[in-house]
């Protein structure tokens, strides 16, 4: 039987806290949230370990270093509503609930949508509403947005996510470059998003965010 409380310190001591992240809403998130519960019950063994956990195909639930990563730049606070576009099964959602005032959780799979509410339900997290749609449409309904997060990779950031962005607020996405990625930090100016450079990550391209491939004779 895993001790799974004994996973999540071990993977805030050993996967998080090495990557220099300390603040103390991300750690105390990362240290509440039952991540094993927000995957296949096949991964749960494995939900704790460095390596993004496939939920879906072409979708994953990125590794807690890369997610918390992305979390300490983005720092989110008590009053920010944020968009966690690619929900998967909620995990990040939950996570960012224990942090911001209010989460709409943005899913285009209606299983995974269906099943995000679920254990979001199960697990008490009532400043959280899952939306079903197009991840590239973002959710205007709900926004604008203080900050939001993408869970997977984009190579071009749809206009429509910008245009829910308030001036000031922040975007964390990682971007796919060639075989590899980067993970970026994009503040909302009048000029649309102005990107800086985090760590090297990559994950699966979401549906949606792929570049539109110029046309060649």
């Amino acid at each position: 039987m895993i001790d799974f409380a004994a996973a999540r310190e071990a993977m805030v001591d050993r996967q998080v806290r090495t990557a220099d992240v300390t603040l103390y809403p991300i750690i105390e998130a990362l240290l509440a949230v039952p991540r094993e519960e927000f995957v296949p019950a096949s991964w749960r063994p494995v939900a704790y370990l460095g390596d993004h956990v496939p939920i879906a195909p072409g979708r994953v639930l990125l590794d807690p270093r890369v997610f918390a990563k992305l979390l300490d730049a983005l720092n989110p606070g008590p009053s920010d509503l944020v968009l966690d576009v690619g929900c998967g099964y909620g995990y990040s959602t939950a996570v960012l609930g224990r942090m911001a005032e209010a989460v709409v959780a943005l899913e285009e799979d209606p299983g995974l949508a269906a099943e995000a509410e679920r254990l979001l339900a199960a697990q008490s997290v009532d400043n959280a509403v899952v939306q079903t749609g197009p991840l590239a449409a973002g959710d205007p309904g709900h926004g604008p947005f203080d900050a939001v997060i993408v869970e997977g990779a984009v190579e071009a950031m749809p206009e429509a996510i910008v245009a829910q962005v308030k001036p000031g607020g922040r975007v964390a996405a990682i971007f796919a470059v060639g075989a590899g990625g980067q993970a970026r930090l994009g503040l909302r100016t009048e000029a649309g998003l102005t990107w800086r450079r985090l760590f090297d990550a990559t994950a699966p391209v979401l549906p949606g965010f792929a570049a539109t491939k110029a046309f060649e004779f």
